[in-house]
């Protein structure tokens, strides 16, 4: 069996549909114990910008799920547990990925196995996940707006969106680049990402993180159709 990573984003129209998405973000109907094969879920709110945003985008919600197995999660698209959420969505995307590599912990934990190597030809996927000591957010986020505004200039960069489990201290980016080394370009020689991770060793203001590398090679819906 290959583990299989689900990322899911909706977007909504309308106060009524935001407001029951928004509202799904506290009672989500999937759960770890009734759902065949399923072994990570978290409810994801969003942020405007490119990665980390302090602004929420109240128009698109989603999750995360990790499956023991790509059939699993063929078939959890299929359940009216996920037709709860695409029924009043103006657009949705479900990208299927397997993990390359992962580090860190996200609840405690790394839910992500590495099922495939790393092909420099195919298009990566990365998700990059925090949990901001509650003592340092405003230093962390008085640095943040630079780094994402930076992230416009690099044409590699397929999709990005900011996502969350709690405002403020919960945060991650989830993106999506044409190769493995578009982002590696991105990470090593941009200035505003490079002084962003010297300042998190420095001022150690994360007290949990992963990072975590993704081969995306499926997609339903479209939302995030550029990749493949």
């Amino acid at each position: 069996m290959t583990q299989t990573t689900l990322i899911c984003f909706f977007e909504y129209a309308g106060f009524k549909n935001k407001w029951n998405a928004f509202a799904r973000m506290g009672r989500p109907p999937i759960y770890l114990n009734k759902t065949p094969g399923l072994t990570f879920f978290k409810p994801l709110g969003t942020g405007s910008g490119n990665g980390f945003s302090i602004k929420p985008d109240f128009s698109t919600f989603g999750f995360i799920t990790v499956f023991e197995s790509e059939e699993h999660a063929k078939i959890f698209t299929q359940t009216k547990v996920v037709e709860q959420y695409k029924k009043s969505a103006t657009n949705f995307s479900i990208v299927f990925m397997k993990t390359i590599k992962s580090h860190g912990n996200w609840s405690k934990q790394n839910p992500f196995k590495s099922s495939t190597e790393l092909d420099k030809n195919k298009p990566l996927a990365v998700i990059t996940r925090a949990t901001i000591k509650p003592k340092l957010a405003y230093q962390f986020w008085k640095n943040v707006p630079e780094v994402s505004k930076s992230m416009d200039a690099y044409k590699e960069l397929l999709y990005s969106k900011g996502i969350g489990e709690f405002p403020l201290l919960m945060q991650a980016t989830f993106s999506i680049w044409s190769s493995a080394d578009a982002m590696f370009n991105y990470a090593y020689s941009n200035p505003k990402h490079a002084e962003m991770v010297k300042k998190t060793r420095e001022l150690n203001w994360y007290s949990e993180e992963l990072f975590a590398r993704f081969e995306p090679y499926h997609t339903e819906g479209n939302l995030i159709t550029n990749f493949l």
